[in-house]
């Protein structure tokens, strides 16, 4: 996201072209590893926090430049934090939590808004300095489509992340007490 923030079409180009590869290999990732059975435990908790990482970089790029709310992001990001600590005590204790597969559908929902975001800022760095005032680059209504897909994807956010807790309570009531 460092080549996003950097106020070139080139490197934004670039940066979404890294975030697109990533996002792919992430899913390629995943089906291999299920396909040929070598699922390990560094993969099953370092696999989510990678996603967990690009993803959120790139959630808060989006806040930085003004084109999605700080307030969703920020639930976001902390049902992410407290997911990945809910993990980390739980292989603390030898126990692997595995991803859901409503947590790979929030996680395939949240690499899609965001490619989504990506191309619009590329094509508007693109077109808007030759001219193309298209209502699609500058449109408030764009913003608000914008809103509604990170407040859904939030939602799923949040839903996954209740999903956690709650299945997995045991984890937590033994650090508790």
């Amino acid at each position: 996201m460092v080549f996003f923030l950097i106020d070139n079409v080139y490197s934004r180009y670039f940066s979404t072209f890294l975030f697109i590869v990533a996002a792919l290999t992430d899913l390629y990732d995943g089906y291999l590893a299920r396909k040929t059975g070598v699922i390990t435990g560094f993969g099953k908790f370092m696999d989510p926090l990678a996603d967990k990482i690009l993803t959120s970089t790139a959630f808060i790029s989006f806040v930085a430049l003004g084109y999605v709310k700080a307030w969703m992001i920020l639930i976001i990001i902390v049902r992410e934090f407290l997911v990945t600590g809910l993990r980390s005590i739980a292989a603390y204790k030898g126990v692997v939590i595995m991803p859901s597969i409503l947590a790979q559908w929030k996680t395939v929902c949240q690499m899609t808004v965001i490619v989504i975001i990506l191309l619009h800022i590329n094509l508007k760095a693109t077109f808007l300095p030759l001219g193309y005032n298209w209502s699609i680059l500058t449109s408030n209504s764009t913003y608000k489509v914008f809103d509604i897909m990170v407040f859904l994807t939030m939602l799923l956010t949040v839903g996954t992340g209740i999903d956690y807790l709650v299945k997995n309570a045991f984890v937590l009531k033994g650090v508790l007490k």
